[in-house]
């Protein structure tokens, strides 16, 4: 006999053992994927790729000087600056002291885990030695340690970087010749093993932090034992296929994969699974009080939820893939790692997270939902007629709680309540334009003060603050002279530019035509008058004839540049994929609209507030380019996730309570979950803030606020109270924003009794 909640009847024996064979089949394939894939996670160090120099593209004119200046070396190099330095003049002893310690640093041993490797010269390119360089002031010796990049590839399985080990054993080696002053190990070789070791551990230690939050969260949420274990255990092997899947493509480079791509992984992976999860499991607990069987009561849920989520993720993956259009590398290779990570999130949510879930009403111990009574079996076709036939203000706003007042606040006055937080929104827009986004000194991209921060800032004290990073200037021979005559009236160098191999009156190395000048800056290498001096010199040299200007600060330059094309591209591309999604999904032009205008309120708003933060609270001495832009793709794509949820829902009661009812019983039904949700994607962003690094900071703290904005205000006030006020034009031109009345409506399909009792879905 039929089950009167939902019409299916008992399903024969050989069905069940079908059912339960499929169960088996799924978790176990999960659990062999977890298997597989979580020792995955532990290796994608192994394949991340942090080098800077590879991140522009290859028309950028930095990069064309690099590849030029390559042809008059073959050999190339990451110099480690080995500073040896006193707070006043340095005696005699001092200084003899740090010549015979630069003297001896080829000498000194390379070991990993109590095994020596070599010694320092053996990393060095062939012929190279490391000669001491005396300050003008007497204070300091810069020793530079040219390291020859071929021979920094790791050798054994699970070791240190090759890089790792030889800047802590130039540091070993220095710090006991001290001699009273102080020793550091700076230049680009130490910026990137300090940057490497702000990253060291985040596989193991973002991770817990990350489910130590969502698992506290959710067990307040639910206040049930087996049910947050199953959403993260869930999550975890969401992660598992992501992280064994990006491996893959890593080391197979297919993919580019980083410190930074690494940690946003771990964060999406896991926070929109959880997302994804708490909108099934809230729904799924709807319908065990109208449904006898969990499975059939998941199989009521899994239909409702399965266009939403997908919408939400196919809205997240589109706006990440639009990071392939960036020209930097950077943040173009990061696009398919999270797009990957969300997709991986998407597929355990309809196939793992359901299939735990159904094994039956324990999992809601000790809150379980009530069993349907079988004598008001049909109760809810006829709450749900009662409701059709009610007034819209009145008829879905029964009880006293929190959602249910919001609602009736917004039903009452809908145009008061989203014209005053627009007001709100577009005053915490104003501090927009001092968002400082034009990039910070590579010494300032750490929050704490690793050695080599320390040692440039003590290097720049002693020496000119280009010392070590010249100005690469590649021009053709017959241009030379006019160059360096033109260069000499630029002001920002310290002397005219020098042309490699003439020295003591010796020719210039001329190859293919072409000479290469080195230039030293007198501000820092990646200081904003650094960058100024390389604009002025290329403004000044480019109409001499085919020259290039290149080196650190050029590069730099170029990232910046770049990075403030990419923003104008990708931001337009993003709204427009978002857009097209948000107009599949519901089915209208007026709502998706709605949605997109209020969510890019919503990101400058975010913004705003992180620009009053990052400048007067915090003190932050800037933001790398690329925060803007991610911050903009991370709100954008996933803050609409919320407004999805509630959209989607919105249709649904629409089709049986009219717009403005149908609405309203959205805010209230999906309030409390979608709230959830949004303080679960904040609290996993949030636990980027661990890593020591300025850039995913500012980024978590942007996400974080933004999130919680976008959930709290956004979406609960602005998209609410604007879509009731609107009434059925917010679903315009569909036939249920032409027509829409209460209860059953025309909308282009046959009417159909759902597996919900008393709800109406079209075919």
């Amino acid at each position: 006999m039929p089950d009167p909640a939902t019409g299916w009847a008992p399903r024969p024996t050989r069905n069940r053992i079908v059912v339960a064979l499929g169960f088996v089949l799924i978790i176990g394939g999960w659990l062999a994927v977890s298997g597989i894939g979580g020792p995955k996670i532990g290796q994608l160090s192994q394949v991340q790729s942090n080098n800077s120099t590879s991140f522009l593209p290859a028309s950028a004119e930095s990069v064309r000087a690099a590849t030029q200046a390559a042809e008059f070396s073959p050999a190339k190099t990451i110099p480690a600056f080995v500073l040896f330095s006193s707070d006043g003049v340095a005696s005699a002893e001092q200084l003899t002291a740090w010549n015979a310690a630069a003297a001896a640093l080829g000498a000194a041993p390379v070991t990993a885990d109590g095994a020596t490797l070599g010694t320092i010269t053996d990393y060095l390119p062939d012929g190279a030695k490391i000669v001491p360089i005396p300050s003008q002031d007497g204070a300091a010796i810069l020793a530079v340690v040219p390291l020859a990049e071929a021979k920094l590839v790791r050798t054994a399985e699970g070791q240190d970087p090759p890089l790792t080990l030889v800047v802590d054993s130039l540091r070993a080696a220095a710090a006991p010749s001290a001699a009273g002053g102080n020793t550091h190990v700076t230049g680009p070789a130490g910026l990137v093993r300090d940057l490497g070791g702000a990253f060291a551990g985040i596989d193991g230690i973002l991770l817990l932090v990350a489910l130590g939050v969502v698992l506290l969260i959710l067990l307040l949420v639910y206040r049930a034992l087996a049910l947050p274990v199953f959403v993260l255990f869930s999550s975890v092997c969401c992660l598992a296929l992501a992280g064994w899947i990006v491996y893959l493509l890593a080391d197979a480079d297919v993919i580019t994969l980083n410190g930074q791509s690494q940690g946003i992984l771990f964060i999406l992976v896991i926070g929109a699974a959880t997302d994804y999860g708490l909108l099934l499991t809230a729904r799924y607990r709807e319908e065990l009080t109208r449904i006898q069987r969990p499975i059939d009561a998941m199989k009521v849920a899994w239909r409702a939820c399965l266009e939403p989520i997908a919408a939400s993720a196919a809205t997240v993956i589109i706006g990440l893939l639009c990071l392939l259009l960036s020209d930097l590398n950077s943040n173009r290779s990061l696009g398919p790692v999270a797009a990957i990570g969300i997709a991986c999130a998407f597929l355990g949510t309809i196939t793992l997270l359901p299939t735990l879930l159904a094994t039956g009403r324990w999992v809601f111990w000790p809150r379980v939902p009530a069993l349907p009574a079988a004598a008001s079996a049909a109760a809810p076709a006829a709450h749900r007629a009662a409701h059709a036939a009610e007034p819209e203000e009145d008829g879905p706003l029964q009880g006293t709680g929190l959602w249910v007042r919001i609602a009736r606040t917004i039903g009452a006055h809908p145009r008061r309540v989203w014209v005053v937080t627009g007001i709100v929104l577009l005053a915490m827009c104003a501090a927009l334009p001092t968002f400082k986004g034009s990039g910070v000194q590579q010494s300032e991209v750490f929050l704490g003060n690793p050695d080599s921060v320390v040692g440039q800032q003590d290097l720049e004290k002693h020496f000119p603050g280009g010392t070590g990073n010249p100005v690469v200037i590649v021009v053709p021979e017959a241009l030379a002279g006019q160059v360096i005559a033109a260069a000499q009236q630029v002001p920002g160098l310290t002397g005219a530019p020098v042309a490699q191999g003439a020295a003591q009156g010796s020719a210039a190395t001329v190859v293919d035509g072409r000479v290469l000048l080195d230039a030293t800056l007198s501000a820092g290498a990646d200081t904003t008058d650094a960058k100024d001096t390389i604009r002025a010199l290329r403004a000044a040299l480019h109409p001499l004839g085919a020259v290039l200007v290149g080196g650190q600060t050029a590069q730099q330059l170029d990232t910046s540049d770049t990075a403030a094309r990419d923003l104008r591209v990708i931001i337009p591309a993003v709204l427009l994929a978002v857009l097209l999604v948000l107009m599949l999904l519901l089915r209208s032009l007026v709502a998706p609209l709605v949605l997109v205008v209020a969510t890019v309120i919503s990101f400058g708003s975010a913004l705003g507030v992180s620009a009053l933060v990052f400048n007067h609270v915090l003190d932050f001495p800037g933001a790398d380019p690329a925060v803007p832009l991610f911050g903009f793709v991370f709100l954008v794509a996933l803050g609409v996730d919320y407004s999805i949820f509630l959209m989607s829902r919105a249709r649904e009661e629409s089709l049986l309570l009219g717009p403005r009812a149908g609405i309203l019983a959205a805010l209230v039904t999906t309030g409390g979950v979608i709230t959830s949700a949004g303080v679960v994607l904040a609290a996993t962003f949030a636990a980027l803030g661990i890593i020591p690094i300025l850039f995913l900071a500012q980024i978590a703290f942007i996400v974080c606020f933004g999130v919680l904005l976008d959930t709290l205000v956004v979406r609960s006030l602005l998209v609410s109270a604007i879509a009731t006020d609107l009434g059925r034009l917010i679903w315009w031109p569909s036939k249920l924003g032409r027509r829409a009345t209460g209860g059953r409506h025309e909308t282009g399909g046959k009417h159909e009794a759902s597996a919900d009792p008393g709800r109406v879905r079209t075919s």
